[in-house]
């Protein structure tokens, strides 16, 4: 979207020798300065507001990640509480909730090794693993989206506050230009 003020200089329309223009923003022509600043800032918010919108939901599917692998983490740590010193390597040990596990690994495509619902000692360490890298990766990568939304929030909220200053000072000075008349 074109949000760039332009200024359509008006034929044969001239003020003490110096010709008038209007303005156009994004394809809306004939307005004044005012307004055009104005619509332009508005736009402009407007525009960024969709894609923080956009970026809100992306944050919250990744968080939503995080909380479902958390879930599958929580069900292997208390398999691996399972585990004691008589337990060989190869030896299986019972998952909880197993077909939970399965379907959010299988969605996030987490590699974890089954026997039946059962995993070996050795697997379990591996889906541990796998599954915390997991969350890592996407806890870097919602802080990324974090301060990205941030930023769009902070530009936003730049733009709203330009249109509000252009049409506060707009009526600041024709509240004085109109005090000046009847002095």
């Amino acid at each position: 979207m074109d949000l760039m003020i332009k200024a359509e200089p008006l034929a044969d329309n001239a003020v003490y020798g110096v010709g008038q223009v209007q303005y156009a923003v994004a394809g809306k022509s004939g307005v004044n300065f005012v307004d055009a600043v104005t619509l332009a800032s508005f736009r402009q918010a407007t525009t960024i507001e969709e894609t923080t919108g956009a970026y809100a939901q992306v944050v919250r599917a990744r968080q939503r990640k995080i909380d479902e692998l958390g879930e599958v983490l929580a069900l292997i740590a208390k398999a691996v509480g399972k585990i004691d010193k008589k337990t060989s390597s190869s030896d299986t040990i019972e998952i909880d909730n197993a077909g939970r596990v399965k379907e959010i690994a299988a969605r996030y495509e987490v590699k974890l090794t089954w026997d039946g619902n059962k995993m070996t000692r050795g697997n379990l360490q591996k889906a541990q693993t796998n599954v915390q890298y997991a969350i890592d990766r996407e806890d870097n990568d919602i802080q990324q989206d974090i301060v990205t939304l941030q930023s769009y929030i902070s530009k936003r909220d730049n733009a709203y506050s330009n249109a509000s200053k252009v049409v506060r000072k707009s009526n600041q000075a024709a509240t004085s230009t109109i005090g000046n008349i009847g002095d």
